[in-house]
């Protein structure tokens, strides 16, 4: 009888592999930007990485969406315009929709034996978003359980590297926890992530236009990718400030003010050469602002110049690529072809060191014939 083979570390394909993606459930907004567009093109044109996949999470979109399921599909196409306007290059990364690689279920329901709802229960980031979808007494399985999902997501391409926001750091430590029993249980078989935070800590969480914490399509309080250039701005002179700053001459709190946070977040010193030349940086303007004689109004100016000059290209390029959505789609299924292949090769590994590879095994099939024919001598 044959003897089970465990899995050494160094006999696991190693690369540097980066998986992250966007629920679609609308348009990509400055937050979305910020806090992982920007960087997600800067790393694909790094030259630093082996492989890159970009998901679209229709799957788990549809967790709190089972009711509106044309809203995320119509989503997939405003999400995937929103990419490639952004600079993400079907060349150079896999852009695919989740619900296209069947492997990512059959992955999490194996996962879902090696965790506890407990654990799930602790999760803060599933905490806060019950709380936030009112979900405390009517909780979909399919929402409660995301946390698994992604874990499915991010180990079926063996990421090696996941860019997301603070808010999600409970989710990649969920995710080792099921490599490391995995590993454990089945032998050394699948790649335990590391989160990769912004560089920047005003892109963590753009609040949102109205100053409350978060920036969220269902509040209504954000600026999209694709707005036009006359929405924005009405926007941002629409946007919070600091309540107490009632006149120029009153000293304006800047900790905490929306406008500066977006401007800490977007702004570079050459853009006050260009827009704000009384200034050198951004100090200057928060010092000034603070002590008193500085408006609002000449502020929020400022940065919508700045996320002008940002958006601009944007949505120009944006526009052009929506000439042709059958291209758009077909750069989808390609991408998506593409990732199932990998998340195939994946899912045939964990079979096979969990033992469930039945039909492929011929050392089991020879092994439980010769104990039959031993049975009947």
């Amino acid at each position: 009888m044959r003897q089970p083979g465990i899995r050494k570390r160094e006999d696991i394909q190693m690369g540097k592999i980066i998986l992250t993606g966007d629920r679609p459930t609308g348009r990509l907004h400055i937050g979305h930007y910020v806090g992982s567009l920007k960087r997600r093109v800067e790393l694909q044109n790094s030259g630093e990485f082996d492989e890159i996949y970009i998901m679209i999470a229709d799957a788990q979109a549809l967790t709190d969406n089972a009711d509106n399921p044309e809203k995320v599909r119509q989503n997939i196409i405003e999400v995937a315009l929103d990419y490639l306007a952004c600079g993400l290059d079907p060349e150079k990364s896999v852009l695919f929709i989740q619900s296209q690689v069947p492997e990512l279920c059959e992955m999490a329901f194996y996962y879902m034996d090696l965790v506890t709802v407990s654990r799930l229960q602790r999760n803060p980031t599933v905490k806060s978003e019950i709380q936030m979808r009112n979900f405390e007494t009517s909780l979909p399985v399919g929402f409660f359980t995301y946390p698994i999902s992604q874990a499915a997501d991010i180990t079926a391409f063996k990421a090696t590297t996941v860019p997301v926001g603070e808010d999600q750091a409970p989710m990649i430590e969920q995710t080792k926890e099921i490599v490391h029993k995995f590993n454990a249980v089945y032998g050394e078989t699948l790649v335990e992530p590391t989160i990769l935070l912004p560089d920047n800590e005003a892109c963590l969480r753009l609040p949102g236009t109205d100053g409350k914490a978060k920036m969220s399509k269902s509040l209504g309080n954000c600026i999209y990718l694709s707005d036009s250039e006359e929405d924005v701005k009405k926007k941002i002179m629409s946007m919070f400030t600091d309540p107490n700053h009632l006149r120029m001459e009153d000293p304006g709190q800047v900790e905490g003010n929306p406008v500066f946070i977006y401007l800490d977040a977007c702004c570079r010193d050459e853009h006050f050469e260009k827009y704000l030349p009384e200034y050198k940086n951004l100090g200057e303007l928060k010092a000034h602002y603070a002590r008193g004689g500085l408006g609002d109004v000449k502020v929020k100016r400022f940065l919508n110049s700045v996320l002008q000059e940002i958006l601009g290209p944007i949505r120009e390029r944006r526009k052009e690529i929506s000439k042709d959505i059958p291209a758009v789609y077909r750069i989808l299924e390609e991408g998506s072809r593409k990732a199932r292949k990998k998340a195939a090769e994946t899912l045939a590994a964990m079979k096979r060191a969990m033992k469930i590879n039945y039909f492929e095994d011929k050392e089991l099939i020879a092994d439980q014939a010769e104990r039959f024919r031993s049975r009947m001598d």
